[in-house]
């Protein structure tokens, strides 16, 4: 299906959230006819109305709850926001009707211009994805940062030149539906298990984060984590010129880490890059990011002198591993976007004191095992909240842990562990879940950890 198919016909955005708002913006300019579909009925029309463009806001015809076959049938594509998985009922019914379905990247792509870089893993993407940003915006005269960081890629899209440059942070719900989305550069930073309430199977998971290597060729570029399994694997079978980063390794082609610093090496030639304590981020994790933001960077052409600045006045991402405070000797860190074991990992291995530690939150099917493996010591009290509490009790339990205890609140939580804390101890919010049992996303935990460490 090509772009130009949908201009006068109609089509279905679903959900009235940022992807939504921004599709229904984009089909207006390009002379479609935007129906949005919002299947949350707590919600009102005036509620949904008011968070479209003033430009839409009497234009677009709103659904709320079902829709009705004869409104199907009218339909030449349908959008489904990030949240709203390929499996729904709806879209269900979409895929039976042989209605095309597209993500709102895939949308958003194709009426954009200029060249692309598509950073996605199931750890870190946010971190790179600003740094990347911030590099970009150093060398290049017209930039966007867009995707799963917050900033709707379609809402941007006809505001592209072919003098542009793009990044975008890309989760794995967008990339269920991809077609013609494009990158001239794709990082996959890693690929651990996540969202397998959505997704089913490790499979599925890892074969949507591959596809942001979507219609890419040997003339394009993707780098990837040569110390996870998946990424290396995919490495062998990877459409695109492919770059390797590591830690652990000392690689002939790539970037690695020897000691405490940072090296290039290609055919088995390394230059020395630079020393990882000239950066104001911290934890193994961020080494990570920055030699994917690196090797990113230099693939668009970035000069690597500029590089190096950005990356050595950047400062760490908010909710990742966010140095808050020092309240009576005690270091209080957010790590909320913690919202997996994996990356609830990296959030200990950064702290290098007793730590007090509040974890536990939404359920989306992970497995606690090699989180509680990696508390090493470090971790002298786990604060359980949230609807998951009891699972990671019974899995601390299994792995000799009983340091733990369960509160039944936020902020219950929060007041037990600056009670508890001694000085020289960290209290560092890493939940390893999800937050919407509790919060609405990750951000506003996070903002309210901050708001009452502040106010100690």
């Amino acid at each position: 299906m090509k772009a130009t198919d949908i201009i006068g016909k109609k089509v279905l955005v679903i959900g009235s959230g940022l992807s939504g708002v921004g599709s229904v913006r984009l089909l207006h300019q390009v002379g479609a006819v935007p129906i949005l579909l919002e299947e949350n009925t707590k919600v009102t029309e005036e509620d949904i109305r008011k968070k479209l463009h003033e430009e839409d806001r009497d234009t677009t015809q709103i659904i709320i709850g079902n829709i009705e076959d004869s409104v199907l049938d009218e339909l030449s594509l349908t959008v489904p926001s990030p949240a709203v998985p390929l499996d729904a009922p709806t879209v269900m019914r979409i895929k039976e009707k042989n209605i095309p379905i597209w993500s709102e990247i895939e949308l958003a792509y194709n009426f954009s211009k200029g060249k692309l870089v598509a950073i996605t893993g199931t750890n870190g993407k946010t971190t790179t994805t600003t740094l990347v940003g911030d590099i970009m915006k150093a060398h290049f005269a017209d930039t966007y940062v867009v995707g799963n960081i917050g900033v709707s890629y379609a809402e941007n899209a006809l505001k592209m030149t072919d003098d542009s440059v793009t990044t975008g942070e890309i989760s794995s719900f967008q990339l269920e539906a991809v077609d013609n989305f494009h990158a001239n550069v794709s990082a996959i930073l890693n690929i651990t298990p996540d969202h397998l309430n959505r997704h089913h199977t490790m499979e599925c998971y890892a074969s949507m984060k591959e596809n942001v290597t979507n219609r890419q060729t040997k003339d394009d570029t993707c780098v990837l984590n040569y110390d996870n399994e998946y990424t290396r694997d995919f490495g062998n079978r990877c459409p695109a010129k492919v770059i390797f980063f590591s830690t652990k390794e000392r690689l002939s082609d790539g970037f690695f880490l020897d000691g405490n610093e940072i090296f290039m090496s290609t055919a088995g030639n390394a230059t020395r890059i630079m020393d990882i304590h000239d950066m104001n981020l911290v934890g193994l994790c961020n080494v990570e990011n920055v030699m994917a933001a690196i090797a990113i960077s230099l693939s668009m052409g970035v000069p690597l002198a500029t590089i190096l600045n950005v990356v050595r006045n950047f400062k760490a991402v908010e909710h990742r591993i966010e140095f808050v405070a020092t309240k009576k000797g005690v270091d209080y860190y957010n790590d909320s976007k913690g919202t997996n074991p994996d990356a609830a990992i990296q959030g200990i291995r950064a702290m290098n004191r007793p730590t007090i530690l509040i974890g536990g939150g939404y359920d989306k099917g992970s497995e606690y095992d090699e989180w509680i493996e990696n508390f090493g010591g470090k971790v002298k009290l786990l604060v359980l909240i949230g609807q998951t509490k009891e699972k990671i009790a019974e899995c601390a339990k299994k792995h000799g842990f009983t340091d733990y205890c369960f509160k039944d609140s936020f902020e219950e939580a929060l007041k037990f562990c600056t009670e508890s804390a001694n000085e020289g101890d960290a209290v560092l919010l890493s939940p390893a879940c999800a937050s919407w049992d509790m919060f609405p996303n990750y951000e506003t935990r996070g903002k309210k950890f901050k708001e009452y460490v502040n106010a100690l």
